[in-house]
């Protein structure tokens, strides 16, 4: 049985306990969330269909249509002009395409509030130029609306299609197309009925990350007043104090999650049909003439748009708020420090977690428990699809009892109570980023791992060595550049973070997002730019490691 296989008494049991524990601890808030729904009484219920359900529903579905069609659009039609086609500035903008994932969805949001304001400098341009003195006689229509949400969320969050769109259709045999060709199909046709039947797969996964990642934003859609489950979840708990009325809005979020989860796994289920031999990859037709010049500007459209604008205003208000201060505040240096200390602890327990679960899969394949290990390690990577409202939400009851059971402990050995010690600091915190980002410390380690030769560890089994001391003087040397990546991408992500954030936080804790969060609440847009400027540097970072990567896959 792959359970008395699991706990068999040889070296490695502590590795498989401790996968065991990671798994159930993030899985535990899930569970818990559950439980809390179900503890809401019938009057809750009955609220909630009537007065925020609808509309909070409404909006999310309209937001998640809209983003889904605009990301495929500008996904598979970037990828398909990088690949297919050759133009001035190619190679740079097969990189540049990825930019916009160095910028959160809120801090797009908080820019562009401010670039497009009546009176912010795209307006003032154009009442400029048309002759016009009063904003009212020429107003831009609103950013405030369900529309502006799907315009600034489809443009930063397309990169996600684009990313693995652009590998399906680079691995594509150019043969295909050619035979297409040599059938009479033209092109168009032989896109919409080769090359995108086959990488609908790839658009799949890309799409269901991008709606993830529209589900768990708050900081935008409240800016733009886009009453999405998220802000619903937001606003009942801090606001209303309703913690029952907040986990039944989680749930309906869960079961959305589900269906883009469905998705995502019918993609990737799906995905090998579309890999053939390689033999000769696709050769880019070059563009002259006004062709060309209409490439490069509809290739460098999303780009401007979903970097470049925010990130120019961003330094603009930065220099004009250092030039009028010439200091940053203290609070906004505290802000900085805590972000540095919680995204160092927090990338430190995600990578030692990933190190237990990935370590354990591979010494339970090698015993032969192959379902169980399975389990443990896609059990542990769940989290990243949990939006942070509602994986705040879970964590609650988990924490509160083991609050008690820490409080019962120390009493009875004649303490008195020593209060609450956990809830309140940053440790739920860290183990809701944990949660969150486990699975890309898993991933990477995983992938790590897998480029290691089982002969390497058996060798070492054979000379004495235990599974543990394998992984110490082996594995662990080989494994730095796959730590080392997952490190940077934890940390950077944990520094963006803002839904867990604002719902765990201890007191008078504030990270940088949190500071831009409240900043941009009460509109004073110059000292938030500058902790919106600090995150987007910090989150080019993976972004330039994630682009090298891909262009030696591709190139």
């Amino acid at each position: 049985m792959p359970l008395r296989r699991f706990f068999k008494l040889e070296s490695g049991l502590g590795w498989r306990i401790g996968a065991l524990l990671i798994a159930l601890g993030v899985l535990a808030p899930v569970v818990t969330l559950v439980w809390l729904a179900a503890q809401g009484s019938t009057g809750h219920w009955a609220h909630l269909l009537s007065f925020v359900l609808p509309t909070a529903l409404q909006n999310t579905l309209l937001l998640l249509l809209g983003v889904g069609v605009l990301v495929s659009c500008l996904g598979v039609g970037s990828a398909w002009l990088i690949v297919a086609y050759d133009f001035p500035t190619r190679r740079i903008l097969s990189w540049a395409l990825l930019l916009p994932l160095a910028v959160p969805t809120y801090i797009v949001a908080f820019a562009y509030l401010d670039i497009l304001h009546p009176i912010g400098p795209v307006q003032t341009l154009l009442r400029d130029l048309l002759g016009y003195t009063n904003p009212r006689d020429f107003r831009l229509p609103d950013l405030r609306t369900l529309p502006g949400a799907i315009f600034l969320l489809g443009f930063v969050l397309y990169p996600y299609v684009y990313l693995s769109t652009r590998i399906m259709f680079a691995s594509q045999a150019a043969s295909l197309l050619e035979a297409a060709r040599i059938l009479g199909e033209t092109g168009r046709s032989t896109f919409f009925r080769v090359a995108l039947p086959l990488a609908r797969p790839a658009i799949a996964v890309g799409v269901s990350l991008a709606l993830l990642e529209t589900l768990n934003d708050i900081g935008a859609s409240e800016f733009l007043g886009v009453q999405t489950l998220t802000v619903s979840v937001y606003t009942t708990w801090v606001t209303r104090s309703d913690l029952a009325g907040a986990a039944q809005i989680a749930l309906a979020m869960l079961i959305i999650v589900a269906g883009l989860i469905l998705i995502e796994r019918h993609g990737r289920r799906h995905q090998r049909y579309s890999s053939t031999q390689r033999a000769r990859s696709i050769q880019p037709y070059r563009l002259k003439g006004s062709t060309a010049g209409l490439a490069f500007i509809l290739g460098w459209t999303p780009v401007i748009i979903g970097f470049v604008a925010p990130a120019l205003y961003l330094i603009s208000e930065t220099l004009k708020h250092l030039h009028a201060t010439g200091a940053v505040s203290d609070q906004l240096l505290a802000s900085a420090y805590n972000t540095v200390k919680i995204s160092l602890i927090a990338t430190f327990a995600t990578l030692s977690c990933g190190l237990i679960v990935a370590w354990a899969a591979r010494t339970m394949r090698r015993s032969g428990s192959v379902s169980l290990a399975t389990l443990c390690a896609r059990v542990s990577t769940t989290g990243y699809a949990v939006p942070g409202t509602v994986l705040a939400i879970g964590l609650l009851t988990p924490v509160m009892l083991m609050d008690g059971a820490a409080s019962w402990l120390w009493t009875l050995v004649g303490n008195p109570p020593p209060g609450l010690l956990l809830i309140g600091t940053s440790t739920v915190l860290v183990a809701a980023y944990v949660i969150r980002f486990l699975a890309i410390s898993i991933g990477s380690i995983e992938a790590g791992l897998d480029r290691i030769p089982p002969s390497m560890e058996q060798a070492a089994r054979l000379l004495g060595e235990t599974s543990t001391g394998a992984l110490r003087r082996i594995h662990f040397p080989l494994l730095r550049p796959a730590i080392s990546a997952a490190a940077l991408l934890v940390f950077v992500d944990t520094m963006k973070e803002l839904p867990a954030t604002l719902l765990l936080r201890p007191v008078n804790f504030d990270t940088l997002a949190t500071w831009l969060y409240a900043e941009a609440a009460r509109g004073t847009y110059e000292e938030g730019s500058v902790a919106a400027l600090a995150i987007v540097l910090a989150g080019l970072l993976p972004v330039i490691l994630l682009a090298r990567t891909q262009f030696k896959a591709t190139h």
